[in-house]
């Protein structure tokens, strides 16, 4: 039987990439305001921080993007780019939220790591929140361990790495 599921690398500034950038960076920013303060994100705040992260990190030759389709229609992505000559780091791992629980999260992690040994990355590294429950558990399923913090991102409160074979 077919999978409804495709994943593909898609330019990083592709019309494709950029509405799923903005429905991923929706979705976090306003699950951390609600948390937090109460409210849901600024538009004037969204717009700034969407335009000022243009994914440019995951383009070749240290970066990829990955797209996933569901039944040919965007679902979600999976960035990788190299932070060193052995070191990955994973970034906006994201799908739609009425595509969850459909096999879509586990497919886009297995080809991002894919995507980083391809890249010569050995080990594949993720920063996270902790409201972020779902992407934590997708991540310890895959046998992505928590580390030590590795960057001075903010918002992060979970560090994880992993080993690539």
């Amino acid at each position: 039987m077919d999978s409804p599921w495709t994943v593909a690398p898609e330019p990083f500034d592709s019309p494709v990439a950029a509405l799923l950038w903005r429905t991923y960076y929706t979705e976090v920013s306003d699950r951390w305001y609600l948390l937090h303060e109460g409210r849901a994100t600024d538009p004037g705040e969204l717009e700034r921080e969407v335009a000022a992260d243009t994914g440019d990190y995951l383009a070749a030759p240290g970066g990829v993007l990955l797209v996933a389709r569901y039944r040919g229609e965007p679902a979600g992505t999976a960035g990788v780019r190299l932070l060193d000559s052995s070191t990955a780091e994973l970034k906006r791992v994201f799908l739609r939220p009425e595509l969850r629980g459909k096999g879509g999260a586990s497919l886009l992690l297995t080809r991002a790591e894919s995507a980083a040994r391809e890249l010569g990355a050995q080990r594949l590294v993720l920063d996270t929140r902790s409201d972020l429950i779902e992407s934590r558990t997708l991540y310890t399923r895959h046998g992505y361990e928590e580390t030590a913090r590795y960057n001075d991102d903010p918002y992060s409160e979970h560090w994880y790495a992993k080993q690539l074979a």
